[in-house]
């Protein structure tokens, strides 16, 4: 092995050594789900519609069905569906039940309704039999708003009840905790969880992690004691942090003084053991720790599917691939119709660039949601990366601007990507107008002046692409300089040197971005630096060193692929070299007709 590649990072670690993650069938046919045998005691709580005249009371119905599915989730006894497959069935419609409790696997679901009128609230509750369509169990409450959470204790009491299921005295005080007693903090909760429960692939992210800290902020400055809200926002924090978007000591500090909160109001809560795994791996990517608190979580949640999804990434970044696998299929056992994990399995498949594989998780994952944009536009890009086809992608973006002009910023990142990689100057400038202020934060996170600075390269204008540069490097080293120590940002800052010419400063910056997040460290973004440096050493004209480093990265699971290295700019000066052009024929797709 060469000097280059063990300084690198690439250790001991090899693709060919590697086994493919293990995912199996994530939804089982039609068929097989009525054949299959449901559990006796097992529920799915279905989002209860809201007949309040003020719709803008929606936020109690969601958090009446919310904090029911919490609460029995709590019951080791009964098997509950997690919130994100429940709520793919939407109020209000015309719902299969049988069919619903087929695909979740489970024996009885629960419906109702929420009217909200002054002080007063209206719940209906009814709980079937979706084997034989029997009603089990149903019941109608008039009672003070205020009364909001007995109510709910009530419905879970009987369903509790009505599903035989035992229940232990620690399970049944923690079914009997409430909330919070103030509503307005409690609706500014159930917003905020809303928005953290929906970041997916999304271009918005940042925006709604902020909204979200926002309101939470205003929800325990009600309420100092509200503990979920604590819990919801030392997520955001650690996601803000963990994601790039605010990877300073002052979003670390916030995240753990959140955390310490959290520990001081209930410190033996499975909630809290949940929060402290996620603030160790998302903060310090403390994996052995978040592990042990993860298994002590567990005890006392056991139908929460974020422990196993968790679980699951934490196997991911140590490079346990089937261990991983195995951690997210008992995530979806629990949350069988949650297509964030999908897209997640589609993500371990590429960097196999297993793309047969990685297309088809994301087609099950728009039969869930088809509308989405994320993964439509995740969809097309496959044939892009595996068969150097842009064609694909070119359409989706083009229909998607088209049914709704207002997602060009949503999706800004890969229409740009789509450009460079047609040499189109025309749609190079549509897609940089689209780019937000803040950038893209696809792989790593670049600022807008980047990009800038990338399509005038593009079209050959050296005077404002060094302008654009000299913009990019400014901002750069100021996050480096808030950020110590944050390797992916000392990679950004490296490829920003290597384009102005700086190659001294450019190869010592991608290399101790390496050295600071190698492979060993981080399977996932220790190999997105690693294709980096590939682009800082061709971008210094350092050829040898860049196709070795190129070679490096392709035995290891990573996001290089076949179309990146065949149509992307950020290789030309290699192109010619046998080497590399060797690279690229023995990369292409055997069968790229199927």
């Amino acid at each position: 092995m060469s000097t280059v590649a063990l300084a690198m990072g690439f250790g001991i670690w090899s693709l060919s050594r590697q086994l493919a993650p293990e995912l199996t069938s994530v939804s089982a046919s039609p068929e097989a789900a009525a054949l299959a045998v449901l559990p006796e005691k097992s529920i799915a709580v279905l989002p209860l519609e809201n007949l309040s005249e003020d719709k803008q009371n929606a936020f109690l119905a969601d958090g009446v069905q919310d904090d029911i599915r919490t609460a029995l989730a709590k019951v080791a006894d009964l098997k509950v569906i997690n919130r994100t497959s429940v709520n793919t069935y939407v109020a209000g419609t015309r719902r299969n039940l049988r069919e619903i409790a087929q695909t979740l696997g489970v024996a009885f679901v629960l419906e109702g309704s929420v009217r909200q009128s002054g002080e007063k609230v209206s719940i209906t509750a009814q709980l079937t039999d979706a084997r034989s369509g029997a009603r089990a169990w149903q019941e109608s409450y008039e009672r003070n708003l205020a009364d909001i959470f007995a109510i709910q204790s009530d419905i879970v009491q009987r369903i509790i009840s009505q599903l035989q299921a035992t229940v232990s005295p620690k399970e049944k005080a923690a079914i009997d905790e409430r909330p919070t007693k103030d509503l307005i903090a409690y609706g500014l909760y159930v917003r905020a969880k809303a928005l953290i429960a929906t970041i997916s692939l999304n271009a918005q992210i940042n925006e709604k992690l902020r909204e979200a800290v926002d309101l939470l902020d205003q929800a325990i400055e009600r309420d100092p004691s509200f503990f979920l809200a604590y819990c919801q926002l030392a997520v955001a924090h650690n996601y803000l942090y963990f994601f790039g978007l605010d990877h300073t000591p002052a979003r670390l500090a916030r995240a753990d003084s959140t955390l310490q909160t959290v520990i001081r109001l209930r410190p033996d809560a499975g909630e809290t053991h949940l929060a402290r795994a996620d603030f160790l791996y998302r903060c310090y990517l403390d994996y052995e720790k978040a592990r042990a608190e993860l298994a002590v979580a567990q005890r006392a949640l056991p139908n929460n599917s974020e422990i196993f999804e968790l679980t699951g990434y934490i196997d991911r970044r140590q490079g346990l691939w089937n261990e991983s696998a195995r951690s997210l299929q008992r995530a979806l056992a629990l949350d069988p119709r949650n297509f964030f994990i999908l897209q997640q399995i589609a993500l371990s498949y590429q960097e196999f660039r297993q793309f047969r594989a990685m297309a088809a998780a994301l087609d099950r994952a728009l039969v869930l949601i088809p509308r989405d944009l994320d993964t439509r536009v995740t969809r097309a890009l496959v044939d892009l990366e595996w068969r150097a086809d842009p064609r694909p992608l070119r359409e989706s973006i083009r229909t998607i601007l088209t049914e709704n002009s207002a997602t060009a910023s949503d999706l800004a990142a890969q229409w740009f990507y789509l450009a460079l990689c047609e040499r189109d100057p025309s749609a190079v400038t549509q897609a940089l107008a689209a780019i937000p202020d803040s950038g893209t934060a696809v792989d790593l996170n670049f600022p807008r002046s980047w990009c800038e600075g990338l399509a005038a390269r593009s079209k050959g204008d050296v005077a404002t692409a060094q302008a654009a540069f000299l913009a990019a490097h400014a901002e750069l080293e100021r996050t480096v300089k808030e950020q110590p120590g944050y390797a992916p940002a000392l990679c950004v800052l490296g490829l920003i040197d290597a384009a102005l010419g700086r190659k001294d400063e450019a190869i010592r910056e991608g290399r101790r971005a390496i050295e600071l997040l190698p492979i060993t460290k981080d399977s996932i973004d220790g190999a997105e630096l690693m294709k980096y440096m590939g682009v800082i050493y061709a971008w210094c004209g350092e050829k040898d060193f860049a196709i070795e480093q190129i070679a490096a990265t392709l035995k290891i699971p990573s996001t290089l692929s076949y179309g990146n290295l065949k149509l992307h700019p950020n290789w030309d000066s290699l192109r010619g070299d046998p080497r590399f052009e060797k690279i690229v024929t023995d990369l292409a797709p055997k069968n790229p007709e199927k």
